[in-house]
């Protein structure tokens, strides 16, 4: 998946008005300084180990047996059965492979293709914020405008009250993340519900984003797509990037409704038409893997998980413990830091270490200007190693702008 731009990236003469502020991405910068001050990045979400030897096989096995060319435009037939079967298996939803389910580059084409495919121009999209990167993104694409709901910390709670007024006549649909990515958090049976609800009432559609489904450490996850009056309203999106360890074979898939999949695929071939050739057979092994594989992928980061957590809470920062996926939030208030965005910044050059601040996956919230993403999915020595140069931390250098305060007391949006 691609990354959330900078908000205070500059404008393009040449970029079209709807895509202003697009520029280049926080994570990009990031990135660049990790390597620039030999950093430990914990910022972008990939392993740094490789999934299941038997799904890279598969993939190995396809390639030199002559699996090179264009695949079938929805994906080959083994793989969206593949899909099917697995939400059969796991979640006892009944798909027709041929025309339920649609093979995606990852769960970012996937999402920005239904973007455009369900909304027209003026249309609105509610969204849990702080919201995934490239949501704003895709609507811009599609000339919609996202109305965010808040997640509010530190429990990360859904605002129903403001999901409910969310809703206008422009309202088209509601994009749905959960398990939630920054925050971790896994939308109880009481939010699903209401999101289902509103729906309903108002003739809404559903994307869902659940890429993180297999990786739930408290709690469950529940997909929308299964409570009353969603079946034929829900585009669910998944991907094998986050669940297998292989997040550069970019390979998701959307299912749903025939005519919202079909939707999808028309606009879909004409962004990347096809993709990931080799890998689809691949991805195919991996979702027949048996239960226990899905089991200990999620133990074995749940123990990194508990690693960072209990580091960075030792170091004095607010620790969120996330209920699922890759990511922790620590509040680096505690420290001295109201200003997230430039602690990140100074960050690799203090201790050599790069997170992501949770404004960049926001607008102008206060109540999380002061909160860090931390990326877990890590060997654990990396993550000890990380946790090493964050105790030099001394508190903020002497009148450092990056440094400021943290206001006392609750912060109101």
């Amino acid at each position: 998946m691609s990354d959330r731009p900078d908000p205070g990236s500059r404008r393009s003469p040449h970029l079209a008005s709807r895509l202003q502020g697009l520029g280049t991405t926080i994570f990009a910068e990031m990135s660049a300084l990790a390597e620039a001050t030999g950093s430990v990045n914990l910022g972008q979400g990939f392993p740094d180990t490789d999934g299941p030897p038997e799904v890279a096989e598969a993939a190995v096995l396809a390639i030199r047996s002559g699996r090179n060319q264009y695949p079938p435009g929805a994906g080959i037939p083994e793989l969206r059965l593949a899909v099917a079967e697995h939400r059969l298996r796991f979640y006892g939803q009944a798909l027709d492979s041929d025309t339920e389910v649609l093979v995606t580059a990852g769960a970012t084409e996937a999402l920005t293709a239904a973007l455009l495919a369900l909304c027209e121009t003026g249309d609105e999209v509610i969204v849990a914020e702080p919201y995934y990167d490239s949501y704003p993104a895709a609507a811009a694409r599609a000339g919609a405008r996202l109305r965010a709901v808040p997640l509010r910390p530190p429990s990360w709670d859904l605002d129903l009250d403001a999901l409910a007024d969310a809703v206008t006549p422009r309202t088209r649909l509601v994009l749905v993340n959960s398990p939630h990515n920054p925050t971790g958090r896994v939308l109880r049976d009481r939010e699903l519900a209401a999101i289902a609800e509103i729906c309903v009432r108002h003739d809404l559609l559903a994307v869902t984003d659940e890429v993180y489904e297999h990786l739930v450490y408290d709690g469950r996850h529940r997909p929308l797509a299964l409570y009353p009056g969603m079946a034929e309203r829900t585009l669910s999106v998944s991907s094998a990037g986050k669940t297998f360890s292989f997040t550069g074979w970019k390979v998701g898939w959307a299912c749903g409704p025939a005519p919202l999949v079909a939707a999808v695929r028309t606009v879909k071939q004409f962004l990347t038409y096809v993709n990931g050739a080799p890998f689809q057979p691949a991805v195919a092994v991996a979702l027949g893997m048996p239960d226990g594989y899905f089991a200990a992928a999620a133990a074995a980061l749940r123990q990194q998980r508990d690693r960072l957590c209990t580091g960075l809470e030792g170091l004095g920062f607010g620790v969120c413990l996330p209920e699922a996926g890759y990511f922790a939030l620590g509040d680096a208030a505690p420290l001295g830091v109201g200003d997230a965005a430039r602690f990140c910044r100074e960050l690799p050059g203090r201790v050599g270490v790069v997170a992501i601040p949770v404004s960049a996956f926001s607008e102008q919230r206060p109540d999380v200007a002061s909160f860090v993403r931390f990326a877990f999915c890590k060997r654990l020595e990396v993550l000890d190693e990380a946790l090493g140069r964050l105790a030099g931390l001394q508190g903020p250098p002497a009148g450092s702008p990056g440094m400021t305060a943290a206001p006392t007391g609750p912060v109101e949006r």
